[in-house]
């Protein structure tokens, strides 16, 4: 799943990214109100996605048709991450992994106001 995701947001394709959520996945990412759907998400990834991404996994847990990944991302060879993740995942029983929510937020410390 995390490199599925890397290949297609390095593409920059707000299609395959999109295709790798359920059809009624969730985008909850820093600062921005929740998206819903595979449309939404396509739509909110459009223009937004692209550059090197790495994901890793911190934690991950799976059954048979639910799962999670707990993980950190940055971009490019940076030692340091960028942020934090948690995706959840869902399956009919023996299909592919689908995302049903990817939360993310940065490790920026927060601004004043």
């Amino acid at each position: 799943m995390l490199r599925d995701y890397e290949r297609a947001w390095r593409a920059g394709d707000a299609a395959a990214l999109a295709s790798l959520f359920a059809e009624d996945g969730f985008v909850l990412q820093s600062n921005r109100p929740p998206v819903r759907g595979r449309a939404a998400i396509r739509a909110a990834y459009e223009g937004q996605a692209g550059g090197p991404l790495q994901l890793r996994a911190l934690a991950f847990a799976a059954e048979e048709t639910s799962g999670y990944i707990i993980g950190a991302y940055g971009y490019g060879n940076k030692a340091d991450d960028t942020g934090k993740f948690t995706l959840t995942l869902r399956r009919a029983p023996g299909g592919p992994w689908l995302i049903v929510s990817d939360m993310d937020n940065a490790n920026a410390p927060p601004r004043k106001r």
